[in-house]
């Protein structure tokens, strides 16, 4: 797919605002999408869309195919007649500004349980649900069998689980089958919900010229269906235990690095089946979305390789991948011009940088990185045209928030470069990445609406207590649009 000039805004759905708690596909989505039309923005970016677990990351799904069911809308089950008007009167009301996870998941889980009980009384579901089932049973039977268990287990992952299911015996996993059938065919009518719903709002979308941008993480989450039934493509022991795990060394932002814990793909065996499992996904992501933001794209050339009895990643080594194969097998079975955008923060070597201009992928450029002095790779007069520009990515403190405990040399090269007083930064180092010449340029909501580290996302080193910013329903209103309309003029977007 072609990248012409364009603009837009980061906002994961469960930022949306509404009464439910949670941001969902529902009405509060189709609002974003019309004002974003009206302000003449062609871009709506999302984090990744997967099911999430503890933490609400959602870059450590259950599942690298599946969808969230806690983004289902149930105004729109209601519509469709599988709840009744009393289901949404249920839940208590909740600050406007912030996710309430913990209270909502049951509600929300218990609301779905109930449209699933009333899905026989509905014909042309039933057999919409039942092509569904058919259509995705390569990767929807198995994971809902690994929701299922974790049902019947009270939630623990399945490496933890007794050694005929985590290890996938076929006579235990049949009488599993067969024992939890229904809990079974509810996860399976969950995903449903949600890619009926995700597809319907992505339609909309193109129909006002907005596309998608959507987010694949590079690793996926050890509790995960994606490990639990393909282990031979990790490197586990013979237990399912992971022998190393991913993250990033140490650097000026933490002492001891970052231990993701992921596991680690066992290349030689994608090698092998010719890369058949990350073709899948890919092209799963590229049917939730139009273009699709990798991850950590530095791994597909080495990645930090981290002892899995170590408590930090500290120790560690560089390890390649063979990056270059795999994207030529994407290319080979999805096309070659593949709508991808390369995440090409942190410690970039120069394999990095050959792996995304061999493949003519357009890599990041954060402006919050940029105000350290003139020569600075960040700022605009560095960026080649083939390039996406943001004021701040879902890791980032706000553009605000930023300013206002950046250090004083480098807020003073920002005051002089952008130029600005600082009373309306984030609405000036907006403007600054809409002028420049990178195709796409992109703002979180946050700095849209100029907020302040209260509205932060995500802190990388903090493990509990993020994404959970939400927005007040009519924030993104006139005057906002209004600026939004006259730069994407002024700047050709």
């Amino acid at each position: 797919m072609k990248f012409e000039r364009s603009s837009g805004i980061l906002l994961h759905p469960t930022s949306l605002p509404g009464r439910f708690g949670i941001g969902d596909l529902g009405p509060a989505a189709y609002r974003f999408l019309d004002a974003l039309a009206s302000a003449n923005c062609r871009l709506w970016q999302v984090l990744p869309l997967g099911p999430t677990g503890y933490g609400d990351s959602p870059y450590q799904c259950f599942s690298a195919f599946a969808g969230n069911p806690y983004l289902i809308s149930p105004e729109l089950l209601y519509e469709e007649g599988l709840l009744d008007r009393a289901d949404l009167e249920t839940l208590p009301s909740f600050p406007a500004a912030r996710v309430e996870y913990g209270q909502v998941i049951p509600w929300k889980l218990h609301l779905l349980a109930r449209a699933f009980e009333r899905l026989p009384r509905f014909p042309h579901l039933q057999e919409a649900f039942d092509l569904f089932r058919q259509a995705e049973k390569e990767w929807v039977d198995d994971f809902a069998l690994f929701m299922a268990l974790k049902e019947a287990h009270h939630g623990r992952p399945w490496y933890e689980w007794e050694s005929g299911l985590r290890l996938r015996h076929p006579a235990t996993l049949s009488a599993a089958r067969r024992d939890l059938e229904q809990i079974l065919n509810r996860h399976i009518f969950y995903q449903f919900l949600f890619f009926r719903q995700w597809n319907a709002l992505r339609a909309y979308a193109h129909a006002r010229n907005i596309r998608v941008i959507g987010d694949l993480p590079l690793f996926v989450a050890y509790d995960s269906a994606d490990v639990w039934a393909h282990a031979e493509l990790f490197r586990l022991d013979a237990e399912g235990r992971p022998v190393v795990v991913a993250g990033v060394p140490p650097d000026v932002f933490s002492a001891t690095g970052q231990r993701w814990g992921n596991p680690i793909y066992r290349w030689e065996a994608h090698q092998a089946q010719g890369f058949a499992w990350w073709v899948e996904r890919m092209r799963m992501a590229l049917r939730l979305a139009d273009f699709v933001r990798i991850d950590h794209f530095r791994g597909l050339a080495a990645c930090w390789e981290i002892p899995a009895d170590s408590p930090t990643a500290e120790r560690g080594a560089w390890v390649p991948a063979p990056g270059a194969e795999l994207l030529e097998s994407l290319q080979r079975a999805l096309g070659n011009d593949l709508p991808l955008i390369a995440e090409d923060l942190g410690v970039i070597t120069e394999d990095v940088v050959a792996l995304r201009e061999r493949f003519h992928l357009p890599g990041m450029k954060i402006l919050q990185f940029a105000f350290s002095g003139p020569e600075n790779p960040f700022l605009p007069h560095h960026y080649p045209t083939h390039c996406v520009v943001y004021s701040g990515t879902h890791d980032n403190d706000t553009a605000q928030g930023w300013w206002e405990s950046a250090p004083p040399a480098e807020k003073d090269f920002a005051r002089r470069y952008l130029p600005t007083d600082g009373r309306f930064f984030a609405r000036d180092l907006l403007r600054a990445a809409w002028a420049s010449v990178a195709v796409f340029a992109i703002a979180p909501m946050q700095d849209v609406l100029e907020l302040g580290s209260w509205a932060r996302m995500n802190y990388p080193s903090r493990p509990e207590g993020n994404w959970a910013w939400r927005m007040e329903e009519g924030a993104f209103g006139e005057p906002v649009m209004e600026r939004l309309r006259e730069w994407n003029y002024l700047y050709s977007r």
